[in-house]
Order: C-alpha cells, then sequence, then structure tokens
C-alpha cells in the first residue's frame, strides 16, 4: 500500500513541479518581455514625437541597451554605454525583432556575461520608418528558473520521503491489531484465543468473531477427546475380563477345539487391547500436545528397551555411541516411540534389527521387505496399514507410526523413513538439548540380547 501510494504521489509531485518549473519560466520571462517593452513604448514615443533626447534615456531597471535604428539598419540614437555606430543585432535578427519576435542572444555583444532579452517596437513617420531595439537582462530571469528547478529537485524527494514514512507509520498502525491477530493465531496450538485489540472498531469484532469460532472448536473437540477416552477406559475392564477367562479355558482346554477356540480368540482380544490403549494415548495427546521435558539419555533408555527382546524372533542389537547423547524429552513417551519401532522392526526384519543412538536421534533398522516411496509418508496417518500387514497375526491396528510421530513432535521433533538396502530404517530426529560442558560420557559399547 506505502509503495503503490507512493509511487503515484510520486508522479503527481512531479507533474506538478514540472508544471510550475514551466509557468514559472513563463511568467519570469513575461516579466522581463513586459519591461522592455515598456521601455521600447517609451523611447518609440519620443521618436514619434520628434523629442527624443541624444543619448537615449537608459530605461528601466535591467536595461542593458537601446538602439534606434532606421530602414537601412543604421543607428539613428542609442543609450549612453552602446555603441552608435553598429547595431547590436545582424540584419537577420533585426528582421525578425521587426515582425514581433522576442529573441535571446548572448551578453558578449555588450561585453556582458549573461544572456540578454531582446524585443522592438516600430517607430517613426509612414516614410521614414525606425525600430526601437531594447536589450535587458536575462540572466536573472534564467537564474530564477534554475533556483526553482534546484528547489524542485531537492524538495519534491524530501517531501516525497517524509510522505512515505508518515503513510507507512500509519499504515502500519493500522494494521498493527491484524498483526497481533496473526501472531496470536500463530501462538494457538491448543485451546486459546485471539487477543482483542483495544478500539472498537471492525477488528476487535472480527476477533470476537474468531474466539467464537475457536471456543465452538475447543468444545466440538473436547466432546469428541472425551468420548474417545470414556470408551476406552470403558472397554478396558470387559477386555481385561475376557483375556484372562480365554487364557484360562485356553490352558485348562489345551489340545481340544475348545482350546484352540480360545486361544484363536484371544489373540482378537489381544488386539482389540492394544487398540484400546493406542486410543486411549492417541487422545491423551490430542488433548495435551505439549510434554513435559527433562534431560533424558537416549543410550541408557535404548539399552533398557533393547534388553527386554532377548526372546524375540530376531536379534536386536544395540550400536555403541561415544557422544553425549542426552535431549530434552519425557522418558515414557520416548520409551513408547522406541517400543513401537523395535515392535515394527522384529514383525518384519528376516534376520536382524539394528538401533542406533547418535545425539539427537534415535535410528531403527531393519533388513524386511520395507515400505515403498510412495508410502512412506501415508503411513504415518492413523489406522492406515499396508496391503502386506492386514493379517490377523503380524497386522497391527494401523497406529503404530502414528503415535510415534504424535510422541515425537510432540517434543519438537521429526520422524523420516529410508531404505536401509534392504529393508527399512526410521530415524527420529530431536531438538538440542540444553548445553553442559562439564558433562562427561563413559564409552558404550554394542548390546545384543
Amino acid at each position: 500500500m506505502t509503495v503503490v501510494a507512493t509511487a503515484l504521489l510520486g508522479v503527481g509531485i512531479a507533474a506538478g513541479a514540472a508544471l510550475l518549473v514551466i509557468t514559472g519560466s513563463r511568467a519570469l520571462q513575461a516579466a522581463v518581455d513586459s519591461g522592455a517593452l515598456q521601455s521600447a513604448r517609451e523611447v518609440a514615443a519620443l521618436v514619434d514625437s520628434k523629442r527624443l533626447p541624444d543619448p537615449v534615456p537608459q530605461g528601466g531597471e535591467g536595461t542593458a541597451a537601446i538602439q534606434v535604428v532606421d530602414a537601412d539598419n543604421k543607428v539613428r540614437a542609442a543609450s549612453s554605454g552602446t555603441d552608435r555606430l553598429v547595431p547590436v543585432l545582424s540584419p537577420d535578427q533585426i528582421a525578425a525583432v521587426r515582425s514581433g519576435r522576442r529573441l535571446v542572444v548572448s551578453g558578449s555583444l555588450l561585453g556582458l556575461s549573461g544572456p540578454l532579452r531582446v524585443v522592438g517596437v516600430p517607430a517613426g513617420q509612414p516614410d521614414d520608418p525606425q525600430t526601437v531595439i531594447v536589450a535587458v537582462d536575462f540572466g536573472g530571469a534564467k537564474s530564477g528558473s534554475r533556483v526553482l528547478m534546484i528547489g524542485l529537485a531537492i524538495g519534491a524527494p524530501l517531501l516525497l520521503g517524509v510522505v512515505a514514512v508518515a503513510m507507512w507509520w500509519v499504515t502500519g498502525r493500522a494494521l498493527r491489531p491484524v498483526e497481533q491477530l496473526r501472531r496470536g493465531a500463530l501462538a494457538i496450538s491448543g485451546s486459546g484465543r485471539l487477543p482483542l485489540p483495544p478500539a472498537q472498531d471492525e477488528i476487535r469484532r472480527l476477533a470476537e468473531t474468531l474466539n467464537d469460532m475457536l471456543a465452538r472448536l475447543d468444545a466440538a473437540g473436547a466432546r469428541q477427546r472425551a468420548f474417545v477416552s470414556d470408551a476406552a477406559h470403558e472397554l478396558r475392564s470387559p477386555l481385561a475380563s475376557a483375556r484372562t477367562q480365554l487364557e484360562v479355558a485356553a490352558a485348562v482346554d489345551a489340545g481340544t477345539p475348545a482350546g484352540e477356540l480360545a486361544a484363536d480368540v484371544l489373540i482378537d482380544v489381544e488386539r482389540l487391547g492394544r487398540l484400546v490403549d493406542d486410543l486411549l494415548l492417541l487422545a491423551r495427546l490430542d488433548e495435551a500436545p505439549r510434554r513435559p521435558r527433562v534431560p533424558l539419555d537416549l543410550y541408557a533408555l535404548a539399552e533398557d528397551v533393547v534388553g527386554r527382546y532377548a526372546a524375540a524372533r530376531v536379534p536386536v542389537t544395540l550400536d555403541p555411541c561415544e557422544d553425549d547423547c542426552t535431549v530434552l524429552a519425557e522418558a515414557g513417551a520416548i520409551r513408547r516411540v522406541l517400543v513401537n519401532l523395535v515392535d515394527n522392526a522384529v514383525r518384519h526384519a528376516r534376520s536382524r534389527v539394528l538401533v542406533t543412538v547418535a545425539p539427537r536421534t534415535l535410528t531403527v533398522a531393519d533388513d524386511g521387505p520395507g515400505i515403498p516411496a510412495a508410502d512412506r509418508e501415508r503411513v504415518f496417518d492413523r489406522f492406515t496399514r499396508l496391503e502386506a500387514d492386514r493379517g490377523r497375526q503380524s497386522g497391527g491396528a494401523g497406529l503404530g507410526l502414528a503415535i510415534v510421530r504424535e510422541l515425537v513432535a510432540a517434543h519438537g521433533g521429526t520422524v523420516t523413513l529410508g531404505d536401509a538396502s534392504p529393508g527399512l530404517v526410521v530415524t527420529a530426529h530431536f531438538p538440542d538439548p540444553p548445553k553442559n560442558p562439564t558433562r562427561t560420557r563413559a564409552p558404550r559399547t554394542a548390546t545384543t540380547p
């Protein structure tokens, strides 16, 4: 807005300055011509009345020379200090002023430095026509025009700059409430409201309307999260009871059709229990996305988690870490991240799973079939399961990676998928922890349960 308005104003000022220079120059020139013509007419009146003195009166201020020439361009009379033998103009110039033209000639003709304005007025009787030539100093008018141009050349940009700064300031003050609304909207991550401008204007009414909308959205989200949380809580008890009864039935009736049926149903109940736990965790994440964080040693946590996979289908190995791998995180959340990643890796790996911990980085790699590049972003969506991961024994609910991304994002980090050649590598990046130069770390060795 300021640039466009300043550009338009600049065009207007430039046009006004040009018009002022032209008008001022013409006004000064007209003033000089008026004075010269007045002097010429006074001398012509003396010629007509045959009362012309010798020398010719000098005329008004600024008059440089006055000559009276006849039809043969001979000087009949002249003012004091003017050549009485040679006309100040050439024959062509004398013919021009006789026709009514007004000339600007060099002042060197009279020994002056500036330009001269020359006019001519007819005089004398018809049988003896004469011409009164008056030359006046034209340097003052030229200087006046030059001063006006210089003044406008300096003053117009300064005026334009002052107006631009004032317009920028006024526009900024007018849009400051909008910027405050933008910052308020940027700061809202969960429940929150936009700041209300103090002025009772359209922007305040807009902020109030948006706050009403946010309140409605918060209420709808709260109802949805409460429903998910309540449903998960209510499902836990009957699922725990059913799981206990099925485990007893499978143990008592082992080897019988009833025992096989109980064991088969127990698998589905366990999957349903994991699904309920995942839904409850997601509901809690949606309700409070920011997690409390304390300094946490990623390597120590990884050692503890990897140690629980001693009886896994494939060996799970932890690479040594020589650096300080402390991050700001919640231990329970990062443990869940690592467990989900290792569970997925063990489920799909052919022969091994490798866990690597580096500063601010946690990596889990397997040598399984991997995930196609086109599906690596889609698998982070909730309840997304690829075709190869839909079995009852190996397939999950499609919430594992979604929970991983939510938990890492709640700590300000990111999760990426890549090729392990063969297999899949999942990398979780965390923000920088606070600096502690006195902290030392003992060398770590590889751990394989």
